[in-house]
């Protein structure tokens, strides 16, 4: 059992954002010489495809819950028990 819901577009963004975290370490330790500027459209654009994918994770999520309490009888609440009154 899930402890909380799948988010892929955090997982994306935070793909990303390792990558551009990476990318300055190299730099840092002398592995490759990267400039300034680099790190910007890795980061922009991780950040862009991030936000379609979680778009697309709830559009999917919503249709899914959506067709699950659309199929129950009284539109997806649960039946509750009747309140005992005293007389």
């Amino acid at each position: 059992m899930l402890r909380h819901e799948f988010r892929p577009g955090k997982l994306v963004a935070g793909f990303f954002l390792t990558v551009a975290g990476i990318t300055y370490a190299g730099d840092a330790g002398g592995a490759w010489d990267t400039p300034w500027f680099a790190v910007i459209p890795i980061v922009v654009g991780g950040l862009c495809l991030a936000g379609v994918v979680g778009l697309l994770a709830r559009a999917v999520r919503n249709r899914r819950d959506g067709r699950r309490t659309s199929t129950h009888p009284e539109g997806g609440r649960t039946p509750q028990p009747p309140v005992p009154t005293d007389h």
